[in-house]
């Protein structure tokens, strides 16, 4: 559920490596509870704008907030307010279900309560009571994905930052995660996700299309689809990226 609350602003956000622009001045912001989508082809710079924004890099020039915060000077109060997924989905395989909720919840700063209710919280809302003591590597693709959302997000996290969440799972698993993705969201959770797949992008409040280090479209699904005539968010992505100099 969307408020007015800007969680996430950004402007001018720019990162050079030597002559080369990665992140070439993106503005925009992300509401409270909102889902927003971050695309673009392999090289845009979409995972150097996450970076920043996760306080993991500094930018070159630009400025920006993610959770009330100056991303320029309070990266540890950032990273501490938010939570991140990646593809490779963050867990330890050789750790059980139980231990790897542990060690990300220490991890946020829990106390050892707060802790033991939210992993029962979590196991129940997730259908994972059986699987406490199951190690990771013994776990269904899908289950491991449902596991590393909640570590993600076991802190409960004003902002949760997935990148590229669902790659290389079935579609039926992919649409069970998104329906974890609307739930975070209905209870206030701001979701910033990059995804390779264009039909998830008509999951998203709003999206953004990286090309070449700038932002090149920004709307919702719906007003994009009118803006450019077309019927689904592929055909959007190929228009706007069609003169795409770096990426695939």
């Amino acid at each position: 559920m969307t408020s007015n609350e800007n969680v996430i602003t950004v402007r001018n956000l720019t990162k050079k490596f030597g002559t080369f622009t990665a992140v070439d001045h993106i503005s925009f912001d992300v509401k409270k509870g909102e889902i927003f989508g971050f695309l673009g082809a392999n090289g845009a710079g979409k995972t150097t704008a996450m970076r920043m924004l996760c306080g993991l890099s500094f930018p070159t020039s630009g400025d920006g907030s993610v959770a009330g915060f100056d991303i320029n000077k309070s990266s540890e109060e950032i990273k501490r307010r938010i939570g991140y997924m990646s593809q490779k989905f963050s867990l330890y395989e050789d750790l059980s279900v139980i231990e790897n909720l542990r060690l990300f919840a220490t991890i946020y700063g829990m106390s050892d309560e707060d802790i033991r209710r939210a992993s029962d919280n979590l196991f129940r809302s997730l259908e994972m009571e059986g699987m406490r003591n199951t190690r990771v590597k013994d776990l269904p693709v899908g289950w491991k994905q449902k596991l590393a959302f909640a570590t993600a997000t076991i802190h409960r996290p004003q902002v949760v930052f997935l990148d590229e969440p669902t790659g290389g799972v079935d579609p039926v698993t992919r649409r069970r995660f998104w329906e974890m993705i609307y739930k975070a969201s209905s209870e206030g959770m701001t979701v910033f996700v990059t995804t390779h797949y264009l039909d998830e992008a008509e999951y998203c409040n709003r999206v953004s299309i990286m090309v070449d280090g700038r932002i090149s479209a920004l709307d919702s699904p719906a007003a994009l689809k009118k803006k450019y005539n077309v019927t689904t968010m592929d055909e959007v992505f190929r228009i706007v990226a069609k003169d795409a100099v770096r990426g695939d």
